[in-house]
């Protein structure tokens, strides 16, 4: 099962994990390409997680392949890493440092410097709505605020591929919408976008297609109609509780 890219920005190839002695990721194949935004579904404990960090270069598979613009993650690590924007479900972020020093630190990192890191932090800004913050310390910064932080950090150095783990988390709701704009717009930008999410509603409103992990293998890869809830609920639910495709059983 895989989605349809004519020049993927990202390719998993039978990529497993295990844990413990057990496949928690077990031979996922998947493509992604420029534009398109995939929904990474799934109950506790189904992968998703694993399946991110082994997409950002934080997890070694234990087998498959992983490529990012061409390239094998396992080769060559750094050149892969610098083409992907990460924002963790628990994003970490230093008390004592000011949003712009955070914004200035992971430019560094990423090789900006000068005029090119100052333009860089003030559109990263810009998109996660945190301008008017910049001078804050991060300590004394909401959840949701925190989580918006990360979010610019992660689209600081604007990646090809930007891998986003429950990235709603403490929004509330005026922002949570403004999030929502800021993936179509990449999107639109060329930048491929995959989001795990709990969230269904949150799925329909900005994916164009949707994977679903069950113990680790995907079950369902497929497109999904703007705003389409019920059809996704139905797909969903019936491989959360029987643990196979819909169309698989009936065939």
């Amino acid at each position: 099962m895989t989605v349809a890219a004519a020049n993927p920005v990202l390719q998993l190839d039978h990529v497993g994990r295990r844990r413990a002695g057990r496949m928690v990721v077990d031979e996922v194949t998947l493509e992604l390409g420029a534009g398109q935004v995939l929904g990474l579904l799934g109950v506790n404990g189904a992968g998703k997680s694993t399946t991110l960090a082994m997409i950002v270069g934080a997890l070694q598979p234990d087998m498959g392949t992983i490529r990012i613009g061409g390239k094998d993650l396992t080769e060559e690590p750094i050149a892969t890493r610098q083409l992907v924007g990460w924002l963790p479900e628990r994003a970490p972020v230093w008390p004592e440092l000011t949003v712009a020093e955070h914004l200035a630190t992971h430019g560094r990192l990423r090789g900006l410097r000068g005029t090119a890191l100052r333009a860089a932090g003030d559109a990263a800004l810009a998109q996660a709505g945190m301008t008017e913050l910049r001078q804050r310390l991060a300590g004394a910064l909401s959840q949701g605020q925190r989580q918006r932080l990360c979010l610019a950090c992660a689209l600081l150095h604007r990646p090809a591929l930007l891998v986003l783990d429950e990235p709603a988390n403490g929004l509330d709701p005026v922002h949570a919408a403004a999030l929502k704009q800021t993936i179509r717009t990449l999107a639109q930008g060329g930048t491929a976008v995959i989001l795990s999410t709990h969230l269904l509603a949150e799925a329909t409103a900005v994916c164009d297609h949707v994977a679903i992990l069950h113990e680790g293998r995907l079950r369902h890869v497929g497109a999904i109609a703007a705003g389409d809830q019920a059809a996704l609920e139905r797909t969903f639910f019936e491989i959360a509780m029987h643990g196979a495709n819909p169309a698989a059983r009936a065939a």
